[in-house]
């Protein structure tokens, strides 16, 4: 059967949006619901002319021909699933459809597909990657979890060129019902791996199987492809032993074929030197701030010359790059004078970056962050890698836990545990509950333009900039 209506369960999700935008820019019809709240993919779906339904039917899967979810919202048990199992109407997880369009499946165009795995950065690294492909007239075809990104005017596009562009998830494909990793599902030309570190303690119970996990994906690269994998951190090592494809490496460290050096962190900017095996490419610039976005941007350097484009254009396309909603992104100045950012750092390590670019840009400032953490599970096991993260702020706020709705309230764990963990080792730290407490506090506060507000965190924190004057 052909396929001519496609229906997304939980569209606004930030890996179902593009996908959406993809298939009607493919020429689909295009249907989808979800729940009656502001996500940061509004804006994307608004764009593309996509108004979802509001909650969850089984009379929205009516007429469909294919019905693509994923995990959130009941995942396989939310009642437009049920439905179209019950109907026969095929059904694909957002990580097996991501799959299905970068190879063509679903479009019958052929493409070349270039998949970012990591811990941390592939949102980024996708989204540059994209960017320097469409400066140069390349016309890629993307997928890239979050909200609109700044001059390629979307989160997805089915683009007349070659080459697709997708993040790959180390998530479950469906938590409950198949913990198949979704980046599994891809199977690129040329693949990233931006680091590895431990996250997700509910799909995977240690480090070593997170570590397989990343090799399973790096095993299915292309046979004629490559794997740019960054070289820092000590758990790609077992990975590269084992990995038997080519292999092109990156990082800090001189070991790396490519590396980088003289890296300067200015207010939107940084400037860096590539070297590739001694050899000097010169000096890039990005117009957003970080080491750590450094070290994305040599990667996204590297694939643009495994694809054949000259320094000199890649340093263009670099320079179109404005960053993504949701990454260390500006929102406003507040009325007392403070700046206000957002970011999505929830692991310590994200966290741990994020503060550092943020204290250097602004040495002379006071850095007020206000977190929420993310998930019971991720609190639990890495609660004291998270106490050591907030450094560099000068004063924190911790609100509730954001608990995924695939997990019950863990009892032995808490926000309020958490602050009382942190203050011990002498930082600043509140505990406020709710919002309303919080924008009470900073307004009561008004921090001056001697201060910098940060709110950061995966869940719906970054809704607290709306509110705050």
């Amino acid at each position: 059967m052909k396929i001519k209506k496609i229906h997304f369960v939980g569209i606004k999700g930030v890996g179902m949006t593009p996908l959406a935008v993809i298939a009607k820019e493919a020429g689909f019809e295009v249907s989808g619901s979800d729940i009656n709240e502001h996500f940061i993919t509004d804006e994307v779906l608004e764009k593309a002319g996509i108004k979802p339904q509001v909650g969850f039917d089984k009379s929205h899967v009516n007429n469909a021909d294919l019905v693509i979810t994923s995990g959130a919202n009941g995942g396989f048990d939310n009642p437009e699933n049920v439905e179209a199992k019950k109907l026969s109407i095929p059904l694909l997880t957002q990580g097996e459809a991501i799959a299905r369009f970068q190879t063509g499946e679903l479009t019958e165009k052929a493409t070349e597909g270039i998949s970012v795995a990591g811990t941390h950065g592939k949102t980024t690294t996708t989204a540059m990657i994209a960017t320097i492909l469409k400066a140069n007239g390349f016309d890629p075809s993307f997928a890239i979890g979050t909200g609109m990104i700044p001059y390629l005017d979307s989160s997805g596009h089915f683009g007349k060129g070659k080459y697709f562009v997708a993040e790959a998830d180390e998530y479950a494909t469906e938590p409950n019902y198949d913990k198949t990793p979704k980046m599994h599902w891809q199977k690129p030309k040329i693949g990233v791996i931006t680091n590895i570190e431990y996250d997700h303690p509910d799909i995977y119970p240690s480090i070593e199987e997170l570590k397989k996990a990343f090799l399973v994906f790096a095993q299915g690269i292309d046979a004629s492809g490559s794997l740019v994998i960054n070289l820092d951190g000590e758990n790609v090592n077992d990975l590269l032993k084992i990995f038997k494809g080519r292999i092109i490496t990156y990082g800090f460290s001189q070991r790396a074929d490519f590396y980088l050096d003289k890296v300067n962190v200015e207010e939107e900017k940084t400037f860096f030197w590539v070297y590739n095996r001694g050899m000097n490419l010169g000096e890039f610039s990005i117009n957003v701030s970080g080491e750590h976005n450094a070290l994305n941007a040599l990667a996204s350097v590297i694939v643009c010359l495994e694809l054949g484009i000259s320094v000199e254009n890649i340093k263009k396309g670099l320079l179109a790059f404005r960053g993504t909603k949701r990454r260390m992104e500006y929102v406003k100045t507040l009325s007392s004078g403070a700046l206000l950012f957002d970011d999505y750092a929830h692991h310590p390590t994200e966290i741990k970056k994020t503060l550092q670019t943020l204290k250097k840009i602004y040495p002379n400032k006071k850095i007020v962050c206000i977190f929420q953490p993310h998930t019971y599970s991720r609190t639990k096991a890495l609660f004291e890698q998270f106490i050591s993260s907030f450094n560099d702020s000068y004063q924190l706020i911790i609100t509730k836990i954001y608990s995924s709705r695939r997990e019950t309230p863990d009892p032995s764990v808490s926000s309020k545990l958490l602050a009382e963990a942190i203050s011990t080792t002498g930082k600043d730290v509140l505990y406020l509950d709710n919002f309303d407490d919080v924008i009470k506090y900073i307004e009561q506060k008004s921090p001056d333009r001697t201060y910098v507000v940060v709110t950061m965190g995966a869940g719906d924190i970054y809704k607290l900039s709306n509110d705050l004057k």
